[in-house]
């Protein structure tokens, strides 16, 4: 069958039930008319059958047949955003060019919405609209995580940097501040993580049974004492709070992460804030494929930290020619 199209679910498209993200895509689509296109199998999510109620994930494939395809594409509609966070946004842009933006997220701003967050970066990308796309997300940090998170300008982009992420093409250096003192100095953390329930709070912990593989490269910058340590984290893989719950894993949490360190992750002085910063990217450029390094300053909250304790501003091992 001719016309048939394969379209992969955007980063900023996660958690989207199947009906919704066709309601987004082809809006003059039926209800009915897609129960059936579902029900005969002419819909397919990475190649397989699948109900209207299915949650996709960023990078999924789905199948649209030609009789859903000629309906006009998706496009968010133009939000108006608060000059506040429109100079908040502007003041954080590390790189752009025509086809990406680097933005040094601060900690706090949730990334996308969800329940309780109204007020979420996201919402607010309308501010970088140079034309008739809106910047699109690619990846995504946690809300307490402040440094380096990527845009694309077109869905075209999006999709080239999403598979770049998927594949693990992408290096990603972070910046952590843990209570106590590593064992050994440097290494490496393989520890399977799992998604565990415990009095409503959901946290990951080591499951070498059911948790998927989680691998981090650690190295110690700069102790303080014996009391905390400066490292270097090198996510290999993905997970949900990963670098969080391996810090736990050597017995020297994040500072000011309650959540995987209890009491022993706070040290007086400092902000009771996650001490955590995505330092730096490492990816080819969607279009000229060239290698493209973008570094972002530590802000906040940590910069204080690392004023106070008298750290530098740049680690031993950095090159100075870093974006």
């Amino acid at each position: 069958m001719t016309g048939i199209r394969h379209l992969e679910v955007a980063q900023d498209e996660g958690d989207l039930r199947l009906d919704r993200w066709f309601r987004r895509h082809f809006p003059t689509l039926g209800h009915g008319h897609l129960a059936k296109l579902l029900r005969t199998g002419q819909v397919r999510v990475d190649g397989k059958r699948a109900q209207a109620g299915l949650r996709i994930s960023p990078g999924q494939t789905i199948r649209v047949p030609p009789n859903a395809a000629t309906d006009k594409p998706y496009t968010p509609p133009r939000t108006v955003v608060p000059e506040a966070d429109r100079r908040l946004l502007l003041d954080a842009i590390l790189y752009q060019d025509d086809h990406l933006i680097a933005l040094n997220k601060p900690a706090g701003l949730a990334v996308q919405g969800g329940s309780k967050i109204a007020r979420h970066l996201d919402g607010m990308l309308d501010a970088l609209r140079t034309g008739a796309d809106r910047p699109r997300l690619v990846h995504r940090l946690d809300k307490d995580t402040s440094g380096v998170l990527l845009l694309a300008r077109t869905a075209q982009i999006a999709a080239r940097l999403s598979t770049s992420f998927r594949e693990r093409h992408t290096r990603k250096v972070y910046w952590a501040l843990v209570a106590g003192v590593p064992r050994p100095a440097q290494g490496r953390i393989d520890v399977a993580l799992a998604k565990r329930s415990t009095g409503g709070q959901e946290r990951v912990v080591g499951d070498p049974d059911a948790g998927k593989s989680a691998v981090t490269e650690y190295t110690t910058l700069e102790t303080i004492g014996q009391k905390a340590a400066w490292l270097e984290l090198r996510p290999l893989t993905g997970r949900t709070h990963q670098l969080r719950s391996h810090s736990a894993t050597l017995g020297t949490p994040i500072v000011g992460d309650g959540k995987y360190g209890g009491a022993g992750a706070h040290l007086a002085g400092l902000a009771n804030r996650l001490h955590l910063h995505a330092r730096r990217i490492v990816i080819s450029h969607p279009v000229t494929a060239k290698p493209l390094q973008i570094t972002a300053p530590l802000v906040g909250h940590m910069a204080q930290s690392w004023a106070m304790l008298g750290l530098s501003e740049r680690a031993p091992n950095e090159s100075k020619s870093t974006k």
